[in-house]
């Protein structure tokens, strides 16, 4: 025999169900509020006037809004605008006259950029679409001052976007436009940072077999790769941070997986790499410290019959 429901238990359990029911209609709300404002902020960047406070906000708040990318995407006229404030900044880059505001407000447009390339789903079509390619003139750029410098990072974030998946597709598109011998030269003249995500990009480039094969090809940059790696933990006066040292660690490392490169590096492999130079540097990361065993062990059992995997 079961027991009555006590009235005051029943009154609790409806009262506790419409409470939760409300909390969940909140936010239901509180996301479809997001959702509008953003379609808004989208549709602004048509509009010349409130365009650069709706680059400013979307990139702040891009992280939030999962379906940003394919909305920047598809939307009409959208990526047309954010060319145009690529284009608009071009006859600053030389002679050098950029400042800061402008810098910020490309970067704000490659940020969005960014939030494309970093999707499965936009990467291709961005590709395609060859927009990387007015990008570039960022990269060449040589000047040290601040805006240049923060130009430069926000470009390598789009390009570093495309490859962080190891993606075959976005690896020989880079191959194909010469990034290579741009981040190579970033390697050598940028600031930590830009030097970092410019070692990234060539890592990332080599993880993939297609990468691998065309940089150790004898026409492609092997030397020019192993010259800039080498160029980056030879320097006394500048040492490599870790999180550098480590992207250089695995471009080594890769680099010994293929038949010319072992064949190249087992006689050329940096003595600073080879005589624990870097061991204390290492110290707080032991995946980094397991990437330079490994590259160690590839040193000195190296042989010629290493298989392209």
């Amino acid at each position: 025999m079961s027991l009555p429901s006590s009235p005051s238990l029943a009154r609790g359990g409806k009262v506790g169900t419409e409470v939760v029911q409300a909390s969940v209609d909140q936010k239901m709300t509180s996301m479809d509020q997001k959702m509008t404002s953003m379609k808004h902020l989208v549709l602004n960047l048509c509009d010349p006037t409130l365009r650069e406070r709706s680059l400013a906000e979307l990139s702040q708040m891009r992280e939030m809004f999962p379906d940003l990318a394919p909305l920047l995407w598809y939307s009409f006229g959208t990526v047309a605008a954010l060319v145009q404030e690529i284009l608009r900044i071009y006859p600053a880059l030389s002679p050098p006259t950029l400042t800061s505001a402008a810098s910020t407000q490309v970067c704000n447009v490659l940020a969005l950029f960014q939030c494309i390339a970093s999707l499965p789903e936009t990467r291709s079509p961005f590709i395609e679409a060859d927009i990387p390619l007015y990008l570039y003139p960022f990269l060449r750029t040589v000047d040290k001052a601040q805006p240049f410098e923060q130009l430069r990072l926000a470009t390598l974030g789009v390009i570093g976007a495309l490859v962080k998946d190891e993606n075959a597709e976005a690896a020989e598109y880079l191959l194909q436009r010469e990034t290579i011998p741009l981040c190579l030269n970033i390697m050598e003249m940028g600031n930590e940072p830009s030097k970092t995500v410019s070692t990234f990009i060539l890592l990332k480039v080599l993880l993939t077999k297609v990468g691998l094969e065309q940089c150790c090809d004898t026409r492609g940059p092997f030397y020019a790769i192993a010259f800039a790696l080498q160029k980056r933990v030879d320097s006394p006066d500048e040492r490599p941070s870790a999180r550098l040292l480590k992207c250089i660690i695995r471009c080594y490392l890769r680099l010994f997986d293929h038949r010319r490169g072992r064949a190249v590096l087992k006689t050329n492999l940096p003595s600073v790499i080879r005589d624990g130079t870097f061991n204390g540097y290492l110290m707080g990361d032991p995946s980094a410290q397991e990437c330079l065993q490994k590259l160690l062990a590839a040193f000195h059992g190296c042989n010629d019959n290493a298989i392209v995997p």
